[in-house]
């Protein structure tokens, strides 16, 4: 398996993914193979302070990068070398089977479904998160970000994508779906709100558990929670300063700790023909390193083609109706 890490993505490049290379290629033993694409001087220079032997990694030399200011579009027009770009475009052609960067996020979701393409059925790529509930257990909220303007049907894909990655790569069983909304009665909420609850209750290929509110997230009501973009990647970026504000508080408490998002690395964009995984930009060595696991749990687990076996079915059942 060959796993690409973009070594010149996020706030903290180069030091932060070699060291997560380093740290995950020492996890994840000899079975994984890491390709390292950036400046080929830089990554050198950084493998020599981990004391980590180049010879153990394999290295594209790529010396343009899509800054983290810059429009997604546009970058990954003007910059075909970029490393977003030759990442992205060596899984395509089946040099990687999966790639990671904490590099511009939207630059990176652009180039994986223009380059990727979605999977036949999806209509919408979607980016999700994962968190703990109270128990420890993983629980996945999507859409984080990538949609803000939501349609009842994206919100309906959301579901069925988030379902089959909670079954197939965390080994969910028939993982609950929850719908976030200001009430748990299907009256309550927006109109699109409400034709998404009509349209997941009426799917018959989801466990849905109906609405639920902000407060049953870290309960444990569900196992995957949807909504629009917009209203998912408020609730992410509340659960991050949540964790920084216990952090300091209560350094050390095992509970608090495991709502940090080093832990958990990244999601997979789910609905697009192959493994892209976008980080956060501060991620560190130990978030790159598991975002790399993440990878590697996703391309073992199967999951893209679990998605499009789903979705091809859907298909067809919906045909012969």
């Amino acid at each position: 398996m060959r796993i690409g890490v973009d070594i010149l993505g996020g706030d903290f490049w180069p030091e932060a993914p070699v060291e997560g290379a380093v740290l995950a290629l020492d996890k994840f033993g000899p079975d994984i193979e890491l390709v390292l694409i950036g400046d080929e001087n830089l990554i050198r220079q950084e493998l020599a302070k981990h004391g980590a032997d180049p010879s153990r990694f394999s290295i594209v030399n790529c010396t343009e990068m899509v800054g983290m200011e810059e429009s997604p579009t546009k970058g990954i027009a003007s910059k075909p070398n970029s490393t977003i770009n030759v990442g992205i475009g060596m899984v395509k052609t089946g040099q990687l089977d999966g790639f990671v960067s904490a590099g511009n996020t939207g630059a990176m979701l652009v180039a994986s479904i223009m380059g990727l393409g979605r999977i036949p059925g999806v209509n919408r790529p979607t980016i999700g998160a994962l968190f703990p509930n109270h128990n420890g257990e993983p629980i996945l909220l999507l859409d984080v970000g990538a949609n803000v303007d939501s349609k009842p049907e994206h919100i309906l894909h959301y579901a069925r994508l988030g379902s089959i990655y909670m079954e197939s790569v965390r080994k969910v069983e028939k993982p609950r779906v929850g719908l976030m909304n200001v009430g748990e009665e299907e009256s309550k909420g927006p109109a699109d709100v409400k034709a998404a609850h009509a349209l997941l209750k009426e799917s018959g290929r989801l466990n849905f558990v109906g609405n639920v509110e902000g407060r049953d997230i870290y309960h444990g009501k569900a196992d995957v929670y949807v909504c629009d973009g917009y209203t998912g990647n408020i609730i992410l970026k509340f659960g991050e300063s949540m964790y920084d504000v216990l952090k300091s508080r209560y350094a050390g408490d095992a509970f608090i700790e495991a709502f940090n998002f080093e832990n958990y690395g990244g999601v997979p964009i789910l609905g697009i023909r192959g493994i892209s995984i976008i980080g956060h930009g501060i991620s560190n060595g130990k978030a790159i390193a598991s975002m790399i696991g993440s990878a590697v749990e996703a391309v073992r687990n199967g999951l893209v083609q679990k998605i499009e076996a789903a979705f091809q079915t859907d298909a067809q059942t919906a045909d012969t109706k």
